[in-house]
């Protein structure tokens, strides 16, 4: 099935028929890559002529959730500094006295701490990034925490601030540091991109304020307002770097500062039977029971990766969905469900 020709490539490539945006694909196991390849083009316009490849940079959208903030949340982890279930305000100054400050890390990596469902930072917090981490730190819960998984960028936004406050550095700095530099990520960086490094990037939406596409520059509005470094959005990375990235997964380095242990704590079910189940960051791959352990997390602008632990396998697929405006979300959902399908059963 990974040789050219094979399953997987054929499900990919028909299935971009309909999706409209050309794709990376890759699977494989703790050794390293099984099989892979690319179709399509880079979009539309003068990005026609340009073929997505291993070493596309992709704008990963809340795939930075799993690339940047997870594995500096795991360094922490294990070091004692990051405790997982005492509520934010009873050891992180900021939180204290704050509606936040009743949530815990284990909470905002799972989804259920109840924080608001929508970001609206610039109407409601202004412009300035001091004041919108303020905002969120403020900001009241949507509803009691631990009573409902729902998936939401803040909580991503408040635990990347944490992590920062903690590591006593930028996430850009910390995720170099503590994961892409130990796995030789080379191509791993939170934008904006050098405009050297935006040639070989897949364009995402086209922005009316520039009167171009955005290149390099993240495509999330909020990690845009934070300065392109959060904990939601904002890191670019390839296909070749990934394929490094969830190897790891399958068999740590005994060198990385999160590795093992954060790992097999992270890939189980963590939403106490609440629907639907998550792990810490990750999600249970829709279609699949927590018995079948095959997890997913996706990113807005059409990146996807897949591990299972269990069958010693993982996947990604990146395409660039936002480049278009009239092709609605359902192609893109089959076409990863299909993908996963084909590849984890």
């Amino acid at each position: 099935m990974a040789a050219p020709g094979g399953e997987w490539e054929r499900l990919v490539r028909d299935g971009l028929r309909a999706v409209g945006a050309g794709a990376v694909w890759a699977v494989g196991d703790a050794g390293g890559t099984l099989g892979g390849g690319s179709h399509g083009v880079l979009g539309q316009g003068p990005y026609a002529e340009l073929a997505p490849g291993p070493d596309t940079r992709y704008d990963l959208a809340s795939l930075t959730k799993i690339v940047a903030l997870w594995p500096c949340a795991g360094a922490l982890w294990r070091a004692g500094r990051l405790p997982l279930d005492e509520p934010l305000g009873s050891w992180w100054r900021p939180a204290a006295g704050r509606p936040t400050g009743g949530v815990t890390a284990r909470q905002l990596l799972a989804h259920t701490a109840g924080m608001l469902p929508y970001t609206r930072f610039a109407q409601l917090y202004g412009r300035e990034r001091a004041a919108v981490l303020a905002g969120v730190v403020g900001a009241p819960l949507h509803r009691p925490p631990g009573t409902a998984v729902e998936y939401t960028d803040r909580a991503a936004v408040l635990l990347g601030h944490v992590v920062e406050d903690l590591g006593g550095a930028g996430l850009d700095e910390l995720a170099a540091r503590w994961a892409w530099a130990p796995l030789g990520m080379a191509d791993t960086r939170y934008g904006p991109l050098p405009e050297g490094e935006s040639a070989r990037t897949a364009p995402t939406e086209w922005d009316g304020d520039t009167g171009a596409f955005l290149r390099g520059v993240v495509h999330d509005p909020s990690a845009r307002l934070l300065g392109g470094v959060s904990g939601n959005a904002g890191a670019f990375s390839t296909a070749r770097d990934l394929a490094r990235f969830l190897t790891a997964l399958l068999d740590p380095p005994p060198e990385l500062p999160w590795g093992e242990p954060w790992i097999a704590a992270s890939l189980r079910e963590q939403t106490g039977g609440l629907a639907p189940a998550r792990g810490l960051s990750w999600l249970f791959a829709p279609g699949t029971t927590t018995a079948e352990g095959t997890f997913v997390h996706y990113g807005f602008t059409g990146t996807g990766i897949w591990i299972s632990r269990r069958l010693g396998r993982w996947a990604l697929l990146l395409t660039n969905k936002v480049h278009y405006d009239d092709r609605g979300v359902q192609p893109l959902t089959d076409l990863r469900n299909a993908f996963r399908r084909a590849v984890f059963g």
